[in-house]
């Protein structure tokens, strides 16, 4: 099993721990690198979770992930009647210094539980997930989550299942006919929901991504800061602790949201394109993970994951740059968060479960 694990996935994100903790060095200085000592701590947790995945046969994993689903239901709901936190109702808090997200690690259950869902409406043939009423059943599980995280509200981590169920429909071999309709749906729906759903802040974040400049002292002033650091970093950075946004608070948060700022900063373009080459690395290798899976499950639980990295790749680097509109998603394995440096290495942990059994050889009936 060890000589078929895809060990660059692996090393790939250990690299970007590196990163994370050494910009977390410099941006928690001031606070005397609390957040530095909570995320190390959560680092040497989190690798322990991740050889359990690792050593549990997927397949096993996914016939009790029903059960995990249905108890991150409960907490999605119970925390709905918690105490808001930056507008937001998403966390539990245990103490002032540890909160819980439970829409971190809910998507890993969800992302098995569907792909388990898909495999067993395949059964009697493969082309059995474009029956709209199996397709709806399948489609639910992710909606119910999605619908309760909306109502946080956490726009970005709700786009992340999105992604990774769109990823995970196309795997599972979804008629065209689908997609075109749901393309369509999105574009006549976009206008309606930012006229008529959307809060005011969350239109006034796509107002200011539009042009930072129409309130640069108030909604535009993170992404303003965000690009003045990163473009002052060049190409080698200003160096560790030496960066003019980072250490004199203009950036903020600067150890979640827009750590790749600090980064840029500090480090320059050659490490922030450096974190950029690791994480198309770590992408394409899972999904060569999920091509050459043993069966439809791994492959489709492969690329659920390849749908959360990518949105989250993409979306923080691309808000901090100015190119997305600010969503508060962290940078995987890079931004400071024990919910979400947990949920990183269980997504790991599968991808290294699924890739070490492709060869059925292994196996004894």
């Amino acid at each position: 099993m060890l000589r078929n694990v895809e060990w660059s996935i692996l090393i790939c994100a250990l690299a970007l721990v590196v990163i994370g903790c050494v910009s977390l060095y410099s941006a928690t200085q001031e606070t005397n690198y609390d957040e530095l000592k909570r995320q190390i701590l959560w680092i040497i947790i989190s690798v322990p979770i991740m050889i359990i995945v690792v050593l549990i046969d997927y397949n096993v994993i996914a016939k009790f992930s029903p059960i995990a689903y249905g108890i991150f239901i409960i907490l999605l709901v119970a925390v709905l009647f918690t105490k808001s936190v930056n507008g937001a109702t998403s966390w539990f808090t245990i103490s002032d210094n540890l909160r819980f997200q439970p829409s971190e690690l809910a998507k890993i259950f969800v992302i098995i539980t569907l792909s388990y869902a898909i495999v067993q409406v395949q059964k009697k043939g493969q082309s059995e997930i474009n029956n709209p009423l199996k397709l709806i059943a399948s489609l639910s599980i992710v909606a119910l989550p999605v619908l309760l995280i909306l109502l946080q509200p956490d726009y970005g981590t709700a786009i992340a299942f999105m992604m990774a169920t769109v990823l995970i429909l196309f795997a599972a071999g979804i008629d065209k006919r689908y997609i075109i309709g749901a393309i369509l749906i999105v574009i006549i729906a976009m206008p309606l929901i930012y006229f008529f759903i959307l809060p005011e802040h969350a239109k006034t974040r796509i107002d200011v991504f539009l042009n930072p400049n129409l309130d640069p002292r108030g909604s535009g002033y993170n992404i303003i800061q965000s690009k003045l650091a990163i473009g002052s970093g060049q190409l080698f950075g200003m160096g560790l602790l030496k960066g003019n946004q980072t250490q004199l608070g203009f950036l903020y948060p600067k150890t979640t949201d827009f750590i790749f700022s600090v980064i840029g900063e500090e480090m320059g373009l050659m490490v922030a394109g450096a974190i950029i080459i690791l994480y198309v690395i770590l992408i394409t290798k899972s999904i060569y993970v999920a091509k050459t899976a043993k069966d439809d499950l791994g492959s489709y639980i492969a690329i659920g994951i390849v749908g959360i990295f990518l949105f989250h790749m993409i979306e923080n680097i691309g808000m901090t740059m100015g190119l997305l509109p600010i969503t508060g998603v962290p940078l995987p394995f890079v931004s400071y968060g024990g919910s979400s440096m947990i949920t990183n290495f269980i997504c790991i942990g599968l991808l290294l479960n699924i890739s070490g059994r492709r060869k059925k050889t292994i196996f004894i009936d």
